[in-house]
């Protein structure tokens, strides 16, 4: 039942997606630690995980209902919304920012037992014009592609913007399976000191990044295909946009200081 209200804010009604949501990620997260630890592989982490995909799918589809054909998406909403992802991405560069603190402070100084030199002593670093370059162009073409679907859906364009979107998403699988290729290969591991900690941490982190900024992605294709978002109304799309090219930027810090600088 719908109810009318004399402001313009949404009160949203009562939801199940955030304790769903919830278990699964602490059945997951559990799953894992017991896996990390055992170096057995727990189904338990099967069930977490389709709990979650189960509850990303329900509660985008109740925000969609909620945006595109209840209209409680205001402009005063709409805009709080801005803010909100605003203010989650400056949480997200500050979170990368402790990575890149971390790496710092060890390659600035490195310590004797690093054989104070950085890379350290027995690392094969790999060559950062070769995969991780690729990559890189791989990133700010997708980062173009973004801002072309962004600008059709400005212009009425949608074909164009699925097709745009259509193959962001591409280049971002494409980038995820080059990098999982890059660490089976790498001639170093996590364990390998500071520098294999801080390498696999950040980089790692970014990748799942990317996974997430590519579900953001793929939900908003299918959105353009049922015509869903309109010249005024398409902040689900434009959020994506802004969290991939977030995405992208971190990248370079990382490929300039990781790849390039500690080579």
């Amino acid at each position: 039942m719908m109810n009318s209200y004399n402001h313009p804010f949404h009160l949203v009604n009562y939801s199940p997606w955030p304790l769903t949501g919830a278990m699964g990620s602490m059945i997951f997260l559990l799953s894992m630690v017991k896996w990390f630890k055992e170096s057995q592989f727990n189904f338990l982490i099967f069930f977490g995980l389709t709990i979650i995909i189960l509850t990303m799918i329900q509660w985008w589809r109740d925000v969609t209902r909620e945006s595109t054909f209840q209209g409680f998406h205001t402009y005063k909403v709409n805009m709080n919304m801005r803010w909100g992802m605003i203010l989650f991405i400056v949480s997200e560069i500050f979170f990368f920012i402790s990575f890149f603190w971390s790496f710092f402070h060890s390659s600035l100084s490195p310590n004797v037992e690093l054989g104070s030199f950085w890379p350290p002593s027995n690392i094969m670093m790999f060559n950062p014009f070769q995969i991780p370059f690729l990559n890189t162009l791989i990133l700010l073409i997708s980062g173009i592609s973004v801002t072309w679907a962004h600008h059709s859906i400005l212009e009425n364009k949608y074909k164009e913007s699925f097709q745009a979107t259509f193959l962001t998403i591409a280049l971002g699988i494409y980038f995820t399976l080059i990098q999982a290729y890059e660490y089976k290969k790498a001639p170093f591991s996590i364990a390998d000191s500071v520098f294999g900690s801080t390498f696999f941490v950040a980089t790692g982190f970014h990748g799942l990044h990317v996974l997430i900024g590519t579900i953001f992605l793929i939900t908003c294709m299918f959105r353009i295909y049922l015509n869903h978002f309109s010249i005024n109304h398409h902040f689900g799309f434009e959020a994506a946009s802004w969290y991939w090219h977030f995405v992208d930027v971190v990248w370079i810090f990382l490929f300039i200081f990781m790849y390039w600088w500690s080579k």
